[in-house]
């Protein structure tokens, strides 16, 4: 279905929890308040939205959190989603913590592709960044999910003072393995506001001062707005996710869905459109009419590059981002 501005919209990111086992600070700040599992959508809930979706023209989903695979049976959901007749492909944004420990069966579901984000490769900055020291864990599931043929990309943040060790080593994983490397440029939601991100501008000038002329890679990588580079002798590419200094608006094709049901239409403003009563009073009309209203709503940009005038101010972890 398109939305007023032409675009055709036919990818859903819905997040299964607000819960996760990583204190990564731009996410999820000390002192988050949790949802009850009560006021979270069921995946049978969360299933009814995709179908009705399907038959709006949604062919492919995103599954988020929080850390969807910190919420139990979250690769039962995958399968769930598969089987609906319109639905093409199924992907993951994960951690990476307890990847290794569900690839098997996310992979006998369907899982299409999974997204792990990971922003340096040095130890301890890991543990400064997450709180956590499970960069061993995340690294064993990388390893194990491109031996299992499950489509990898890694997703990085670079924010405050950026070394280059942390993009450099995160780049040299391209280079025998094939797989993605994504630089997101830090979004001012949350405690993101608070904080200073990094020009993929900037990096990318960096990145070709090192490694030679990076050269633009047309093949398509997936559903989103990344933009794909090749370096000479690399085996995997190099993405580019620019929301400050790229604006990609006009391709957008995207709705997104909180835990607790609130349909999203863009990312950057506050408005949402509640699902969970309708879906609670068996009201598939409803839900189809909040989806339409949902596309129709699209805002035609975003203004990250004016941050006082985003009026998003959860954080991430509560959006699913």
């Amino acid at each position: 279905m398109k939305d007023r501005f032409g675009r055709e919209i036919d990818y859903l990111r819905i997040s299964i929890t607000d819960r996760c086992n990583l204190r990564c600070r731009y996410c999820i700040p000390d002192g988050v308040k949790l949802v009850p599992m009560g006021e979270l959508l069921t995946y049978e809930e969360i299933e009814e939205v995709c179908r009705v979706g399907a038959e709006l023209g949604i062919s492919k989903i995103k599954v988020t959190g929080g850390e969807p695979l910190a919420r139990k049976g979250a690769a039962k959901l995958i399968r769930m989603l598969k089987r609906i007749p319109g639905i093409s492909s199924v992907t993951m944004t994960t951690n990476g913590v307890l990847l290794a420990q569900y690839l098997d069966e996310l992979k006998a579901n369907g899982l299409n592709g999974v997204n792990i984000s990971l922003d340096t490769l040095d130890r301890d900055r890991y543990q400064e960044i997450t709180g956590q020291d499970r960069l061993l864990q995340v690294m064993e599931a990388v390893e194990l999910a491109l031996k299992s043929g499950i489509r990898v990309k890694l997703n990085a943040v670079l924010w405050g003072e950026v070394r280059d060790s942390d993009w450099q080593g995160l780049l040299e994983l391209a280079r025998t393995r094939p797989l993605d490397v994504r630089f997101i440029e830090l979004m001012p939601i949350g405690a993101g506001a608070g904080m200073d991100g990094y020009s993929n501008e900037l990096l990318l000038g960096k990145i070709s001062e090192r490694y030679g002329m990076a050269e633009r890679d047309e093949r398509e990588h997936g559903n989103g707005p990344a933009v794909y580079y090749r370096l000479s002798g690399f085996a995997g590419s190099i993405g580019f996710i620019s929301p400050i200094h790229g604006n990609f608006c006009h391709g957008c094709n995207r709705l997104r869905m909180s835990a607790k049901g609130e349909l999203k239409p863009c990312l950057c403003y506050e408005d949402t459109i509640p699902l969970k009563g309708l879906l609670r009073q068996k009201n598939q009309e409803g839900v189809r009419a909040a989806l339409v209203q949902a596309i129709m709503g699209k805002p035609d940009a975003h203004c990250f590059e004016s941050p006082k005038k985003v009026t998003e101010k959860k954080n991430m972890i509560g959006i699913g981002g």
